[in-house]
């Protein structure tokens, strides 16, 4: 079957925001609900305080957003909820009221589309929450409550909250604060396609998917498709899948994943023996051991061949997330190393996504120190700030760096180099992670880039096909 995939991801630069972390609102006619205790701003995060951060706060952000480069928006969920991630649903159909409720999300998305940006929402529908009403009537009623058969009950009494005691209900991970959905269940797959379309139906651009591979019953993902897909064809559909995603991405269930498969080795050559070990044992991307410029050009072309062309393009690729140690802090803040990375992720194939903070050089370690609050602007890395949008621009202006073909070139000790190809336009791409300055010879069979649009080095042509890159160590460029 021919694959297809929305058209506007090829193109995007995404930016996720963790909605509790991002941005304040400085609106004066607050709802009273959001007139309520926080921690203080710029605290150290917990795993169960509230920093205040709103959809009012993130329009008041979209200049700046879009200043970046920035074209479209992920956020982690938004939904009634008692947590400051939000990953334990209580009402799919409510935004929750800390975050301004469904008026701010309504105002926010008239806001981004005004600027031609995207906005996708994350879908937590492989589980609820205690909260979650209908399980709500399970635990007051036990067996019955009419929505038994909605979740996965062993036994009884059940305890929702009695750790020295067996909770006697399925929760994902084993977590009694998030119960799971018996997906086999007809009324239950109704029950989260309605809330799926419901949004699609408001204006959201796509959903992201928590865990889908939890959620076993056959076909429900095809069905997902065919019925968001049918409300919106471009919506975008993008899983959470850290390994080989195959199974999922064959035309019939999604456009893409959260490609982890590209994030480990990319920070495993770029920050290699910096790469700060404790934090990356235990997640799956495992940016280690390091790896040389062999290593990362085997790795990356078995990425590539793993999935479709159409595919490829519209994988969101990511250095950081909320649910792993931001990336500046994994290579123990070194920022050469970063910055190789980000011009590694600006220039693959796929739609790049920035996690709030990133751009600035906020660090973080494991959660919740990687879900830290948006720096207030005298502690920005300004040079940073100026790289990300220099590298976003270029992408947005080369065609090449979005939808051309991606070639491997040299491989040699700690230089690696590639060119993106379409039609005319050719960009070569050259990072040297190594200590010292290094050379490399390269040849192409077509004219040979001789201006450089990014980066330090020098670009000599050699007769007709040869070209000789020299490289400043750590350092890396593109040219055309």
């Amino acid at each position: 079957m021919q694959v297809q995939t929305p058209d506007w991801v090829k193109h995007a630069v995404f930016y996720q925001i963790f909605p509790d972390r991002f941005a304040r609102s400085t609106r004066p006619d607050l709802p009273p609900e959001m007139q309520v205790p926080l921690e203080p701003w710029n605290s150290p995060p917990t795993l169960q305080g509230y920093k205040g951060g709103d959809l009012w706060g993130v329009i008041d952000q979209l200049d700046y957003l879009q200043d970046l480069g920035v074209t479209a928006i992920y956020f982690t969920p938004i939904f009634r909820s008692a947590s400051n991630h939000r990953y334990h649903t209580h009402d799919y159909y409510q935004v929750d009221p800390l975050l301004g409720g469904n008026e701010a999300f309504l105002d926010l998305l008239q806001a981004a589309h005004a600027r031609d940006m995207k906005v996708v929402l994350d879908g937590v529908f492989n589980h609820s929450s205690r909260g979650f009403f209908y399980f709500n009537d399970v635990l007051e009623n036990g067996p019955h409550s009419p929505w038994l058969d909605w979740f996965d009950i062993h036994d009884w009494p059940l305890s929702a909250y009695d750790g020295e005691k067996l909770a006697n209900y399925r929760g994902w991970v084993d977590n009694r604060a998030l119960p799971t959905f018996n997906h086999d269940n007809p009324q239950v797959q109704e029950y989260l396609m309605r809330i799926a379309e419901y949004w699609i139906r408001q204006g959201i651009d796509g959903w992201r998917l928590d865990v889908p591979f939890e959620v076993k019953t056959p076909g429900f993902w095809k069905v997902f498709r065919d019925r968001v897909k049918a409300l919106n064809p471009e919506a975008y559909i993008v899983g959470e899948v850290w390994t080989d995603a195959r199974q999922w991405l064959d035309g019939t269930q999604f456009d893409g994943v959260m490609n982890y498969l590209f994030t480990g080795p990319t920070l495993a050559f770029a920050g290699r023996d910096r790469v700060v070990k404790p934090l990356v044992e235990l997640p799956d991307y495992l940016p280690y051991p390091p790896l040389d410029a062999q290593g990362y050009a085997e790795k990356i072309q078995t990425l590539l061949d793993l999935y479709d062309w159409e595919i490829q393009l519209t994988q969101l690729n990511l250095l950081s997330s909320h649910d792993i140690a931001r990336a500046l802090s994994v290579v123990d803040e070194d920022l050469a190393s970063f910055e190789l990375a980000v011009l590694l992720l600006m220039t693959f194939p796929g739609a790049p996504s920035i996690y709030y903070g990133d751009e600035v050089g906020l660090p973080g370690r494991l959660d919740p120190d990687c879900r830290r609050v948006f720096p207030q602007q005298p502690d920005w890395n300004q040079p940073l700030l100026q790289l990300h949008k220099d590298l976003i621009a270029l992408r947005h202006a080369y065609p090449a760096l979005r939808i051309g073909q991606y070639r491997t070139l040299a491989a040699e000790g700690l230089c690696y180099c590639f060119t993106r190809l379409l039609d005319d336009e050719m960009l070569v791409v050259a990072v040297n992670t190594g200590e010292t300055a290094a050379t490399l010879k390269i040849s192409l069979d077509r004219p040979l880039p001789q201006k450089i649009l990014y980066g330090q080095g020098e670009v000599t042509p050699r007769g007709q096909q040869n070209l000789i890159l020299e490289l400043p160590a750590r350092k890396g460029l593109i040219a055309v």
